[in-house]
């Protein structure tokens, strides 16, 4: 028997077993209701929701500290005593890993191509909303880790939720947080492994084919697709043995590298066609209000573009406090003000800078697919591209790779903090689960295992329901942690001294000038 037909039974049997449940649950947490002939899923509602209370809560908190967190990210307020394994700038690379993705090329051109240009403009507003979610639950993140004996760090919402309820509510919030912790666990392994780690290698692999001659080139059999996933396997294997520390040498370098070479091309393609520029946006800003062509037209837009940008930054989901708490810090809110920084690389430029290229560059294959054709995201932004520079497909090859391996990192972190959590730190536990997390890269260039990723995207944002209720009980520990940091900064520009009574514990930070 072949190793096609044996993956081909293998994709089949699976989808078969899981595809009832997958639907079911989909059914549930993708759950739409029509408002004016556009179709709008509560769970972005929730999401979007949940950036517009934070947002007024801390007072545009993005805006009025964007500044300071710029700042933060340099190193001006760093202190080197400060327990935790990495700096500011590492843990910001390491969590916009793992939500700077395909989802940026592909997801972006599949939006554009349903809700019009206007999308766009939606997109940057959740974005700029969603900075404001991910302070909160990045400060959480940091206020409630736990720092190991060996030096290293653990946090996210198994560690927050039941911390955090714990001090708020007492016992009942104690008992509570505990089962919100191991669902939470739960549901951060299992995307992990699927939507962060298979999904990854399977579409970085689908587009290595495509430049190498398709189906009947170098890479389009069974044994090309069986040495790329060994290759990306070893590599992810290699850097996951050493750690955060490990992951974020490598991200810190990976991420800028990916998002320089992307954003390059996306500005040539501008500054060729930059005569086209303010029709763009102004196609874009015209369509956002009216729109011609969209299913349930402005809000149809709105929809499209807040769906968009919450899928992409991940805000609310409880997934990037995980990296974030591994920081060298003792102000829980200068980390929080660090991450409303990803929502912004992320949303803000990357995304933003796909759609402009693709409304500026009016590929056929964007045209063909707001005519309702099946068209793949990638094959829409690497035409855009293709109309300026004709081999730039095997550059977006390689920034398709950066993106897809360093989402896999850091998901592979992730997995391993909800796997400790749930059976244990021993080096035997760690061990099997990073075996288990290099067999899973290998099978995502040899499986498509579409059910169980649909499976783990709504597992994933069934998350997001559980941290955003956490988010808005304990967002009053965030306000005091905001204030805490501040009345640091404000001591250190007076160029006073600054006492603090110990780590991320503490609530409460005593500045004297």
């Amino acid at each position: 028997m072949s190793l096609d037909s044996i993956t081909e039974n293998i994709d089949e049997a699976v989808s078969g077993f899981f595809e009832p449940i997958a639907g079911w649950l989909g059914d549930i947490v993708f759950y739409s209701v029509s408002i004016g002939g556009a179709d709008v899923p509560l769970i972005v509602t929730w999401l979007v929701l949940a950036g517009l209370v934070f947002t007024s809560w801390f007072g545009l908190v993005q805006v009025r500290k964007f500044r300071l967190a710029v700042d933060v990210v340099r190193g001006k307020y760093d202190d080197k005593d400060s327990a935790g394994e990495v700096n500011h700038f590492q843990a910001l690379t390491a969590a916009v890993s793992g939500t700077v993705g395909l989802g940026n090329i592909a997801g972006v051109a599949v939006a554009v191509s349903i809700g019009g240009a206007g999308a766009t403009f939606w997109m940057i507003l959740c974005g700029l909303l969603g900075m404001a979610t991910k302070f909160v639950e990045v400060t959480l993140g940091v206020k409630y880790r736990e720092v190991h004996a060996d030096g290293t760090v653990s946090g996210g919402p198994m560690h927050y939720l039941p911390k955090g309820l714990a001090e708020r509510f007492g016992k009942n919030g104690k008992t509570l947080g505990k089962v919100l912790a191991v669902l939470a666990s739960i549901m951060i392994l299992f995307f992990g492994l699927f939507g962060g780690n298979l999904f990854q290698v399977n579409q970085s692999y689908a587009q290595v084919v495509s430049v190498t001659g398709g189906e009947d080139g170098a890479m389009g059999s069974s044994g090309g697709a069986l040495f790329f996933g060994i290759l990306v396997a070893a590599f992810v294997g290699i850097v996951l043995l050493g750690g955060i520390r490990s992951i974020a040498s490598v991200t810190s370098r990976l991420v800028p590298a990916m998002a320089g070479i992307y954003v390059a091309g996306c500005l040539v393609v501008i500054l060729v066609n930059v005569t086209a520029v303010p029709a763009a946006i102004g196609e874009i800003i015209e369509q956002a209000f009216n729109p011609q062509g969209v299913a349930g037209g402005v809000l149809g837009a709105l929809i499209i573009g807040f769906q968009r940008a919450a899928f992409s930054n991940e805000a609310g989901i409880g997934s990037a406090p995980i990296a974030h708490s591994a920081v060298k810090t003792k102000h829980p809110a200068s980390e929080g003000l660090v991450a409303l920084l990803e929502p912004f690389i992320d949303t803000v430029i990357i995304c933003t800078m796909t759609a402009l290229t693709i409304v500026i560059a009016n590929p056929a294959s964007w045209g063909e697919a707001r005519d309702g054709e099946s068209i793949g995201g990638v094959t829409i932004t690497s035409d855009a591209f293709e109309t300026v520079l004709p081999w730039f497909p095997y550059i977006l090859t390689i920034a398709v790779m950066l993106f897809a391996i360093s989402t896999v990192l850091t998901w592979g972190y992730y997995g391993l903090k909800a796997w400790t959590h749930l059976f244990g730190r021993s080096r035997t536990s760690e061990t099997v689960y990073k075996s288990l997390y290099t067999l899973f890269a290998v099978a995502g260039s040899l499986l498509t295992l579409e059910t169980l990723i649909s499976l783990a995207d709504a597992v994933l944002f069934t998350l997001a329901v559980v941290n955003i209720i956490g988010l808005y009980l304990l967002a009053p520990v965030v306000k005091r942690e905001l204030n805490s940091f501040l009345d640091y900064v404000r001591a250190r520009k007076a160029g006073g001294s600054v006492e603090t009574g110990g780590d991320t514990d503490d609530e409460t930070t005593k500045a004297t000038v």
